[in-house]
Parts: structure tokens; sequence; C-alpha cells
């Protein structure tokens, strides 16, 4: 199978499951890596640096959660995309804000499963590729995955990030809802807008300049610049 696209890592311990991820994300062009437990599979994304990584929750040795915290501590920002058969809104909220970029409940589609890592590794390489982004104050290094605010450094999860990023790309411009849930967590899906309004207050508060996103009502988004 070709792997054109980059590597994917998938820490599944469901064979059935990873087998069939793996058949579909090769098919999409992705090499396939699997690792059958939290252990390996965090040492598998070190050593491997992989352009995205599809991990389960429920996992033997290390749990999904702590294989992210562990990566996003060492500042490893491998786009992940958690797995899991739990569908509590604590587990989907907990997941994303250590570090998960996106979130999929078993059974999963394996056709919507190929288009949110793609949409990962698109997200990815865009803010690698984007210079220093500034809005007043607001500072936003994509490549370095880094933001300040007057100089002081701010912790942002992934999906906190490039949700910053994709507004500061165009200052001013309002995005939709559905827009942003397109671009940065790659799903056209208007039952998810709630999401996005969750994550923008999340934003706000951490960002201390909350006026600066502002509010089109019934429409969407925009920074000013």
């Amino acid at each position: 199978m070709t792997d054109e696209r980059g590597l994917v890592v998938i820490v599944e311990d469901e064979r059935a499951i990873a087998d069939v991820a793996r058949l579909y994300l090769g098919e999409a062009g992705f090499g396939v890596h699997l690792a059958r437990d939290g252990d390996s599979g965090l040492a598998d994304i070190r050593r491997l640096r992989p352009v995205a990584a599809v991990v389960d929750i429920g996992l033997p040795g290390i749990d999904g959660i702590e294989l992210v915290r562990r990566l996003r501590r060492d500042d490893d920002w491998t786009p992940v995309l958690f797995s899991t058969a739990r569908d509590a809104e604590v587990d989907r909220i907990l997941g994303l804000e250590l570090g998960g970029d996106d979130y999929l409940t078993k059974p999963a589609s394996p056709r919507e499963l190929v288009a949110r890592v793609k949409a990962l590794v698109r997200r990815s390489q865009v803010a690698a590729a984007t210079d220093v982004l500034r809005a007043g104050e607001w500072e936003v290094d994509a490549a370095r995955r880094t933001v300040r605010v007057g100089g002081r450094l701010v912790e942002l999860t992934a999906t906190e990030f490039d949700l910053l990023v994709q507004l500061m790309r165009r200052p001013g411009q309002v995005f939709s809802r559905a827009q942003l849930l397109a671009e940065v967590w790659g799903i056209a899906d208007y039952s998810g807008t709630r999401t996005v309004d969750t994550h923008i207050a999340q934003v706000r508060a951490k960002m201390g300049s909350p006026d600066r996103i502002r509010t089109i009502r019934r429409v969407g988004y925009a920074v000013d610049a």
C-alpha cells in the first residue's frame, strides 16, 4: 500500500477495528503502523513521528488520554483522533481538552475515519506553513504552536489553537459556524455548532481579551485586526 500521504499510527487493541482502519487508510494513500497497547503506542508515535495518530481511549497499559497527555507534556503535537466506545459528553470534553484534536465514537464509519484523518493532516500542514500571525497584542506562531498575549505565553489545547489560527489567518473575515466546523474539525454537521461556541468561549477566556473575537449574531465569528 502507498504511503504518499504520510504515516498514521493506529493505537487500538481490537484487532478487527484496527484491521479495517488500516485497510481504508491504506487505500486512501496513508502508510499505517499498528500498536496494540498504550505503552507501545506512545513509544511508536515518538519514534515514527507520524502525520497523525488514531488512539483508542480504552487501551491496555496506559489509556489513550494518558498517552496523549504525555505527548503534549513533551511538546509533541502530533494530530490525534480519539476513538472510543464511550459516548459520555464528559469523556468527549476531557479528551479534547487534554490535547486530542478530534473524536469518533465506535462503531464509526471507516469512510468518516478517513475523512477526519485527512482533515487533521490538512490542518496541521496549513498551520505549519503559516507565518507568525498578529492581531493587536495577540501573536500566534503556527510552526512552533505558541500563543502570546502581550508577551505572555498562553496555553491552548490543539483544537483551540487550530480554531484561533483559522480566524487569525483572515482578520476581519466572518466565519460561519459551519465553515469553522468544516475547516477546523473536518466535519459538515450543523448539529455540532454548539461545539464551536464552546471552544470560542474557552479561547476568549484564556486570551483575556474577549472582545477581539466578535460574535456576529446568527452568523458566526471574526477576529478584529
